[in-house]
């Protein structure tokens, strides 16, 4: 049996003759920038989502940049960012001319240790990224009050978390800003590169309009110096039709996370993602932590299950922070994470028998050391 890591071709046949549609009226159209589909998709996410402003932009990592730059982050000021994460976290916070300030993580849910960001707190401190990872949220009550009691502003890294909650307050909705991205992959997913961000403060959405459209909001207006980021009119009519089958999505993931959960519960040598009290994690990724994480892997491969690391190094080690001088003692945890994790299949349309020969894999593996 052949089990994919992900399956784009399957979800677009479920829904082949929406998109379809979709993609022949904006070709119809011959309106391709700055159309109806972007402004309809943009107050759609914002209502499901429970925001009042959505900024479509050409993808995740510009969603972050153009967060920061909106909250006015410039050189000499420090971002708190988590150590494990995808590099467009602490990329952006370089590129304001700002500090990423690396924290760990919770061994159990992998999001950002607040206790330790509160050791890592300077009077440059002006911001923190918060990431809530393979698509469960921080706990956001304490998020809130984290950042209230120091006085820092909070972009929210949804691009792994679309409409997961935490004691029913839905990611995304607490922060200044917050960035989603819709590469293909995530569980709203584009075909082709797409991102947002959302706010509730009109003076940061119309300043992140602004600097992700040259600096003004129309055409000729340049009040000050931005970049070019937009959601393009094909990505914004498809991701509505995805829209209306995201929480159906989600609901399946979940449900193969069930089967997961039951099947592997007797596997001593792999811990099981932990799942926080009150919290409705949408598993953009499902990830265990294995002993002989590399081992398990290619043995997974030679009987056609792939999988993924998500990440293979914490981001303090990578070599474009080199400058900062970590060791791993600094972020024991992410430390022990990132040669432990492993990312299981998980997509709406995989199926049961697909899952149980995921699991059995695995028990075989450990059965014979």
């Amino acid at each position: 049996m052949k089990v994919p890591f992900v399956n784009l071709k399957a979800q677009y046949a479920t829904i082949q003759a929406e998109i379809d549609e979709a993609v022949q009226n904006v070709l119809c159209n011959g309106l391709f920038i700055k159309g109806n589909h972007v402004a309809d998709f943009e107050k759609a996410f914002a209502a499901k989502l429970g925001a009042i402003h959505c900024l479509g932009v050409g993808n995740g990592t510009d969603a972050l940049f153009i967060a920061l730059k909106s909250l006015n982050i410039q050189p000499g000021d420090e971002v708190l960012t988590p150590a494990l994460s995808w590099i467009s976290t602490s990329e952006t916070i370089s590129l304001t001319g700002a500090t990423p300030v690396f924290v760990d993580v919770e061994p159990d849910y992998f999001g950002i240790d607040l206790a330790h960001a509160q050791r890592l707190i300077t009077p440059k401190t002006k911001a923190i990224i918060a990431v809530h990872l393979y698509g469960q949220a921080l706990t956001l009550d304490k998020l809130k009050d984290f950042c209230v009691v120091n006085n820092l502003l909070v972009i929210e890294d949804c691009a792994q978390a679309h409409f997961a909650t935490h004691q029913s307050v839905v990611a995304g909705t607490v922060g200044d800003v917050a960035a989603f991205s819709f590469y293909p992959t995530k569980n709203l997913g584009a075909f082709g590169d797409a991102g947002c961000l959302v706010t509730n403060n009109e003076e940061v959405a119309i300043k992140a309009r602004r600097f992700s459209n040259h600096g003004g909001l129309h055409k000729n207006e340049h009040l000050m110096e931005g970049i070019n980021s937009r959601l393009d009119e094909l990505q914004a009519a498809m991701l509505s039709v995805k829209l209306k089958h995201i929480d159906k999505w989600n609901e399946q993931r979940i449900q193969h996370v069930e089967i997961y959960r039951k099947k592997l519960a007797t596997v001593s040598s792999i811990i099981l993602p932990g799942l926080r009290p009150h919290a409705h994690h949408t598993y953009h990724q499902f990830v265990i932590r294995a002993q002989d994480r590399n081992e398990l892997k290619s043995f997974l491969l030679k009987k056609g299950i792939e999988t993924e690391i998500h990440y293979p190094a914490a981001l303090p080690f990578e070599p474009a922070y080199v400058y900062l001088k970590h060791s791993p003692s600094d972020f024991p945890i992410a430390s022990e994470l990132v040669t432990e994790i492993l990312s299981l299949p998980i997509y709406p349309e995989l199926s049961q028998e697909q899952i149980e020969y995921v699991c059995s894999a695995i028990q075989s593996f450990y059965s014979t050391r």
